[in-house]
Protein backbone atom coordinates (compact mmCIF):
# COMPACT_ATOMS: atom_id res chain seq x y z
CA UNK A 1 0.00 0.00 0.00
CA UNK A 2 1.31 3.64 -0.92
CA UNK A 3 1.23 6.16 1.42
CA UNK A 4 1.26 10.25 1.41
CA UNK A 5 4.68 11.70 2.72
CA UNK A 6 2.74 13.90 4.53
CA UNK A 7 2.53 14.77 8.14
CA UNK A 8 -0.81 13.51 9.66
CA UNK A 9 -2.87 13.55 13.20
CA UNK A 10 -0.72 10.44 14.25
CA UNK A 11 2.20 9.18 13.74
CA UNK A 12 0.30 6.53 10.76
CA UNK A 13 0.99 7.36 7.42
CA UNK A 14 -1.85 7.95 5.39
CA UNK A 15 -3.02 5.29 2.62
CA UNK A 16 -3.93 6.28 -0.51
CA UNK A 17 -6.81 4.00 -0.53
CA UNK A 18 -9.15 4.29 2.73
CA UNK A 19 -12.05 3.18 3.59
CA UNK A 20 -15.27 5.07 3.65
CA UNK A 21 -18.21 3.49 5.90
CA UNK A 22 -21.63 5.55 5.06
CA UNK A 23 -22.78 1.95 4.49
CA UNK A 24 -21.94 1.09 7.62
CA UNK A 25 -25.73 1.02 9.48
CA UNK A 26 -27.32 2.52 6.38
CA UNK A 27 -30.43 0.96 5.29
CA UNK A 28 -30.09 3.19 1.85
CA UNK A 29 -27.45 1.21 1.35
CA UNK A 30 -29.28 -2.45 1.73
CA UNK A 31 -26.87 -2.64 5.11
CA UNK A 32 -29.11 -5.27 6.77
CA UNK A 33 -29.06 -6.67 10.43
CA UNK A 34 -27.27 -10.01 8.63
CA UNK A 35 -23.94 -7.18 8.09
CA UNK A 36 -22.50 -6.94 11.22
CA UNK A 37 -20.33 -9.49 10.53
CA UNK A 38 -19.31 -8.37 7.17
CA UNK A 39 -18.73 -5.30 8.56
CA UNK A 40 -16.10 -6.43 10.67
CA UNK A 41 -14.52 -8.81 8.42
CA UNK A 42 -14.03 -5.75 5.91
CA UNK A 43 -12.53 -4.00 8.56
CA UNK A 44 -10.13 -6.81 9.64
CA UNK A 45 -8.87 -7.37 6.02
CA UNK A 46 -8.18 -3.80 4.96
CA UNK A 47 -5.89 -3.58 8.12
CA UNK A 48 -4.03 -6.68 6.69
CA UNK A 49 -4.00 -5.25 3.51
CA UNK A 50 -2.56 -1.99 4.45
CA UNK A 51 -5.53 0.31 4.81
CA UNK A 52 -4.98 2.79 7.31
CA UNK A 53 -7.38 5.75 6.80
CA UNK A 54 -11.08 4.98 8.11
CA UNK A 55 -13.73 7.93 7.25
CA UNK A 56 -17.12 7.43 8.71
CA UNK A 57 -19.42 9.96 10.33
CA UNK A 58 -22.20 10.63 13.15
CA UNK A 59 -25.09 10.95 10.23
CA UNK A 60 -23.71 7.99 9.05
CA UNK A 61 -26.90 5.51 10.01
CA UNK A 62 -27.18 7.85 12.62
CA UNK A 63 -24.56 6.87 14.37
CA UNK A 64 -24.35 3.30 13.86
CA UNK A 65 -21.42 3.33 11.00
CA UNK A 66 -19.18 4.75 14.23
CA UNK A 67 -20.53 2.33 16.68
CA UNK A 68 -20.02 -0.28 13.79
CA UNK A 69 -16.65 0.79 12.83
CA UNK A 70 -15.09 1.30 16.37
CA UNK A 71 -16.18 -2.23 17.12
CA UNK A 72 -14.29 -3.52 14.41
CA UNK A 73 -11.53 -1.70 14.78
CA UNK A 74 -11.06 -2.62 18.45
CA UNK A 75 -11.58 -6.36 17.50
CA UNK A 76 -9.08 -6.41 15.08
CA UNK A 77 -5.77 -4.21 16.91
CA UNK A 78 -7.52 -1.07 18.34
CA UNK A 79 -6.68 2.21 16.45
CA UNK A 80 -3.81 3.46 17.36
CA UNK A 81 -2.08 2.74 14.35
CA UNK A 82 -4.74 3.96 12.29
CA UNK A 83 -6.00 7.91 10.89
CA UNK A 84 -9.81 7.54 12.59
CA UNK A 85 -11.78 10.17 10.90
CA UNK A 86 -15.33 11.28 11.59
CA UNK A 87 -17.23 14.14 10.70
CA UNK A 88 -20.01 16.44 12.56
CA UNK A 89 -23.14 17.77 10.35
CA UNK A 90 -22.79 21.68 11.38
CA UNK A 91 -26.98 22.37 11.81
CA UNK A 92 -25.96 24.63 14.22
CA UNK A 93 -22.53 25.26 13.89
CA UNK A 94 -21.65 26.72 16.82
CA UNK A 95 -18.40 26.00 19.21
CA UNK A 96 -20.33 24.30 22.49
CA UNK A 97 -22.72 22.46 19.81
CA UNK A 98 -19.30 21.18 18.15
CA UNK A 99 -17.59 20.10 20.96
CA UNK A 100 -20.89 18.18 22.32
CA UNK A 101 -20.89 16.51 19.19
CA UNK A 102 -17.61 15.50 18.73
CA UNK A 103 -17.62 13.98 22.62
CA UNK A 104 -20.51 12.06 21.18
CA UNK A 105 -18.85 10.61 18.23
CA UNK A 106 -15.83 9.93 20.03
CA UNK A 107 -18.26 7.47 22.95
CA UNK A 108 -19.76 6.01 19.79
CA UNK A 109 -16.57 4.90 18.52
CA UNK A 110 -15.31 4.10 21.81
CA UNK A 111 -11.96 6.21 21.83
CA UNK A 112 -10.34 8.92 23.81
CA UNK A 113 -8.98 11.01 21.22
CA UNK A 114 -10.11 11.56 17.19
CA UNK A 115 -7.41 11.66 15.10
CA UNK A 116 -9.36 13.96 12.37
CA UNK A 117 -12.39 15.79 12.74
CA UNK A 118 -14.41 17.24 10.21
CA UNK A 119 -17.02 19.72 9.39
CA UNK A 120 -19.39 18.14 7.24
CA UNK A 121 -20.52 20.36 5.03
CA UNK A 122 -19.99 24.23 5.14
CA UNK A 123 -23.45 26.03 6.43
CA UNK A 124 -24.73 28.41 3.54
CA UNK A 125 -25.70 31.37 5.97
CA UNK A 126 -23.21 30.60 8.93
CA UNK A 127 -19.35 31.24 8.96
CA UNK A 128 -17.14 28.69 10.89
CA UNK A 129 -15.20 31.35 13.36
CA UNK A 130 -17.66 30.08 16.30
CA UNK A 131 -17.38 26.35 15.23
CA UNK A 132 -13.58 26.48 14.28
CA UNK A 133 -13.12 28.08 18.53
CA UNK A 134 -14.55 24.79 18.90
CA UNK A 135 -12.89 22.65 17.57
CA UNK A 136 -9.44 24.53 19.04
CA UNK A 137 -10.25 23.87 22.44
CA UNK A 138 -10.68 20.15 21.62
CA UNK A 139 -7.79 20.45 20.11
CA UNK A 140 -6.01 21.67 23.52
CA UNK A 141 -7.40 18.81 25.47
CA UNK A 142 -6.56 16.13 23.48
CA UNK A 143 -9.80 15.45 22.14
CA UNK A 144 -9.06 15.86 18.57
CA UNK A 145 -5.72 15.85 16.70
CA UNK A 146 -6.43 17.53 13.53
CA UNK A 147 -9.00 19.62 11.99
CA UNK A 148 -10.53 18.82 8.58
CA UNK A 149 -13.44 20.19 6.33
CA UNK A 150 -15.94 18.33 3.49
CA UNK A 151 -17.27 20.16 0.49
CA UNK A 152 -15.15 23.27 0.90
CA UNK A 153 -14.03 25.44 -1.89
CA UNK A 154 -10.87 26.80 -1.75
CA UNK A 155 -11.44 30.19 -0.60
CA UNK A 156 -13.69 28.68 2.15
CA UNK A 157 -10.83 26.47 2.91
CA UNK A 158 -8.40 29.39 3.71
CA UNK A 159 -11.25 31.35 5.55
CA UNK A 160 -11.27 28.08 7.75
CA UNK A 161 -7.74 27.96 8.42
CA UNK A 162 -7.97 31.41 9.16
CA UNK A 163 -10.56 31.35 12.27
CA UNK A 164 -9.01 27.42 13.73
CA UNK A 165 -5.78 30.29 13.47
CA UNK A 166 -3.74 27.11 12.71
CA UNK A 167 -3.90 24.67 9.15
CA UNK A 168 -7.22 22.76 8.65
CA UNK A 169 -5.25 20.02 7.39
CA UNK A 170 -7.71 18.35 5.41
CA UNK A 171 -10.21 18.64 2.76
CA UNK A 172 -12.55 15.55 1.95
CA UNK A 173 -14.41 16.15 -1.62
CA UNK A 174 -16.42 14.54 -4.12
CA UNK A 175 -13.63 13.84 -6.68
CA UNK A 176 -13.48 11.52 -9.54
CA UNK A 177 -12.97 11.22 -13.44
CA UNK A 178 -16.56 12.75 -13.47
CA UNK A 179 -15.98 15.67 -10.74
CA UNK A 180 -12.27 16.40 -11.92
CA UNK A 181 -12.63 20.06 -10.51
CA UNK A 182 -10.62 19.85 -7.40
CA UNK A 183 -7.55 19.43 -9.48
CA UNK A 184 -7.78 22.34 -10.38
CA UNK A 185 -6.86 24.14 -7.14
CA UNK A 186 -7.80 22.07 -4.03
CA UNK A 187 -4.56 19.46 -4.76
CA UNK A 188 -2.24 22.10 -6.01
CA UNK A 189 -2.86 23.88 -2.17
CA UNK A 190 -2.50 20.68 -0.48
CA UNK A 191 0.48 19.92 -1.79
CA UNK A 192 1.75 23.46 -1.43
CA UNK A 193 0.66 23.68 2.38
CA UNK A 194 1.26 19.70 2.60
CA UNK A 195 -2.29 19.41 3.19
CA UNK A 196 -4.63 16.16 2.28
CA UNK A 197 -7.23 16.15 -0.44
CA UNK A 198 -9.59 13.32 0.56
CA UNK A 199 -12.11 11.82 -2.29
CA UNK A 200 -15.18 10.77 -1.52
CA UNK A 201 -17.32 9.05 -4.13
CA UNK A 202 -14.28 8.34 -6.44
CA UNK A 203 -16.06 5.54 -8.57
CA UNK A 204 -19.06 8.15 -8.69
CA UNK A 205 -21.27 5.85 -6.58
CA UNK A 206 -20.38 2.70 -9.26
CA UNK A 207 -21.04 4.55 -12.47
CA UNK A 208 -17.27 4.19 -13.02
CA UNK A 209 -17.04 1.01 -12.87
CA UNK A 210 -18.05 0.13 -16.42
CA UNK A 211 -20.77 -2.40 -14.53
CA UNK A 212 -24.18 -0.66 -15.43
CA UNK A 213 -25.70 1.12 -18.97
CA UNK A 214 -29.22 1.82 -20.10
CA UNK A 215 -29.77 -1.55 -20.06
CA UNK A 216 -28.38 -2.65 -16.57
CA UNK A 217 -28.90 -0.26 -14.16
CA UNK A 218 -29.07 -1.03 -10.04
CA UNK A 219 -31.79 -1.09 -7.93
CA UNK A 220 -29.78 0.52 -5.00
CA UNK A 221 -32.48 3.71 -3.07
CA UNK A 222 -29.12 6.35 -3.65
CA UNK A 223 -28.66 6.00 -7.05
CA UNK A 224 -32.16 6.85 -7.83
CA UNK A 225 -31.33 9.90 -9.62
CA UNK A 226 -30.77 11.52 -12.96
CA UNK A 227 -27.29 10.52 -13.06
CA UNK A 228 -28.33 6.88 -13.92
CA UNK A 229 -31.10 7.39 -16.62
CA UNK A 230 -30.64 5.70 -19.52
CA UNK A 231 -29.33 8.84 -22.15
CA UNK A 232 -27.07 9.59 -19.17
CA UNK A 233 -25.64 6.29 -19.01
CA UNK A 234 -25.53 5.94 -22.99
CA UNK A 235 -23.20 9.10 -22.63
CA UNK A 236 -20.86 7.12 -20.51
CA UNK A 237 -19.95 4.81 -23.09
CA UNK A 238 -16.86 6.13 -24.72
CA UNK A 239 -15.65 6.75 -21.34
CA UNK A 240 -16.01 3.50 -19.98
CA UNK A 241 -14.55 2.15 -23.23
CA UNK A 242 -11.29 3.92 -22.32
CA UNK A 243 -11.01 2.69 -18.93
CA UNK A 244 -11.23 -0.93 -20.35
CA UNK A 245 -8.70 -0.10 -22.40
CA UNK A 246 -6.40 0.95 -19.90
CA UNK A 247 -7.35 -1.39 -17.14
CA UNK A 248 -6.45 -4.31 -20.23
CA UNK A 249 -3.06 -2.86 -20.05
CA UNK A 250 -2.47 -3.48 -16.14
CA UNK A 251 -4.52 -6.56 -15.74
CA UNK A 252 -6.84 -4.59 -13.88
CA UNK A 253 -10.46 -3.69 -14.16
CA UNK A 254 -12.38 -0.24 -15.01
CA UNK A 255 -12.80 0.63 -11.20
CA UNK A 256 -9.16 -0.06 -10.40
CA UNK A 257 -8.05 2.03 -13.09
CA UNK A 258 -10.67 5.27 -12.23
CA UNK A 259 -9.54 4.54 -8.89
CA UNK A 260 -5.66 4.87 -9.95
CA UNK A 261 -6.85 8.48 -11.83
CA UNK A 262 -7.80 9.60 -8.59
CA UNK A 263 -4.61 8.79 -6.36
CA UNK A 264 -2.62 9.22 -9.24
CA UNK A 265 -2.78 13.09 -7.88
CA UNK A 266 -0.99 13.91 -5.67
CA UNK A 267 -1.57 14.54 -1.36
CA UNK A 268 -5.18 12.85 -2.09
CA UNK A 269 -6.42 10.31 -0.29
CA UNK A 270 -9.46 7.91 -2.32
CA UNK A 271 -12.21 6.53 0.68
CA UNK A 272 -14.08 4.21 -1.59
CA UNK A 273 -16.88 2.05 0.78
CA UNK A 274 -17.31 -1.79 0.03
CA UNK A 275 -20.25 -4.17 1.16
CA UNK A 276 -17.50 -7.32 0.81
CA UNK A 277 -14.07 -8.36 1.20
CA UNK A 278 -13.71 -8.96 -2.83
CA UNK A 279 -14.94 -5.37 -3.44
CA UNK A 280 -12.26 -3.92 -1.00
CA UNK A 281 -9.40 -5.96 -1.93
CA UNK A 282 -10.40 -4.83 -5.49
CA UNK A 283 -10.28 -1.15 -4.05
CA UNK A 284 -6.99 -1.54 -2.33
CA UNK A 285 -5.19 -2.95 -5.31
CA UNK A 286 -5.85 -0.12 -7.35
CA UNK A 287 -3.15 1.57 -5.36
CA UNK A 288 -0.66 -0.93 -7.16
CA UNK A 289 -1.52 0.80 -10.57
CA UNK A 290 0.78 3.15 -11.74
CA UNK A 291 -0.57 5.32 -14.78
CA UNK A 292 1.28 6.61 -17.44
CA UNK A 293 0.89 10.31 -18.12
CA UNK A 294 -0.89 9.42 -21.59
CA UNK A 295 -2.79 7.55 -19.78
CA UNK A 296 -4.12 9.93 -17.23
CA UNK A 297 -4.28 12.95 -19.80
CA UNK A 298 -6.25 10.12 -21.58
CA UNK A 299 -8.52 9.45 -19.20
CA UNK A 300 -8.77 12.96 -18.50
CA UNK A 301 -9.67 13.98 -21.54
CA UNK A 302 -12.55 10.88 -22.43
CA UNK A 303 -13.95 12.19 -19.15
CA UNK A 304 -13.99 15.95 -20.09
CA UNK A 305 -16.09 15.06 -23.37
CA UNK A 306 -18.70 13.41 -21.63
CA UNK A 307 -22.29 15.40 -21.97
CA UNK A 308 -24.80 14.52 -19.49
CA UNK A 309 -27.94 16.13 -18.59
CA UNK A 310 -28.58 16.38 -14.81
CA UNK A 311 -30.24 18.49 -12.35
CA UNK A 312 -33.30 20.20 -12.91
CA UNK A 313 -33.06 20.29 -16.32
CA UNK A 314 -33.49 16.26 -16.09
CA UNK A 315 -36.52 15.97 -14.04
CA UNK A 316 -39.15 15.61 -17.05
CA UNK A 317 -37.00 12.95 -18.14
CA UNK A 318 -36.68 11.27 -14.36
CA UNK A 319 -40.20 11.69 -14.09
CA UNK A 320 -41.05 9.97 -17.36
CA UNK A 321 -38.77 7.29 -16.28
CA UNK A 322 -40.40 6.76 -12.94
CA UNK A 323 -43.63 6.53 -14.87
CA UNK A 324 -43.37 4.56 -17.59
CA UNK A 325 -44.89 1.51 -18.05
CA UNK A 326 -45.54 1.96 -14.34
CA UNK A 327 -42.26 0.65 -13.18
CA UNK A 328 -40.01 2.45 -11.19
CA UNK A 329 -36.30 3.79 -12.83
CA UNK A 330 -34.67 0.52 -12.13
CA UNK A 331 -36.84 -1.89 -13.58
CA UNK A 332 -38.39 -2.74 -10.15
CA UNK A 333 -42.65 -1.95 -9.92
CA UNK A 334 -43.58 1.22 -8.71
CA UNK A 335 -45.61 1.14 -5.66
Amino acid sequence: MRSLDVPGPTRTPWSVIGLGTWQFGSTEWGYGAGFDGEAARIVARARELGVTVFDTAEVYGFGRSERILGEALRACGGTDDVVLATKFLPLLPLGPVLEQRAVASAARLGVSSIDLYQIHKPHPLLGDSSAMRGMAALQRIGLVGAAGVSAYPMARWRTADAALGAPVHSNQVEFSLLRREPAAELVPFAVEQRRVVIAYSPLAQGLLTARYDETNRPSNAVRRNTAWLPENLRALRPLHDVLRDVASGHDATPAQVALAWVVHHPNTVAIPGASSLAQLESNVAAAAITLTADEHDGLTAAAAAVRRTLGPRALPALARDLTSSGRGPFGHVAV
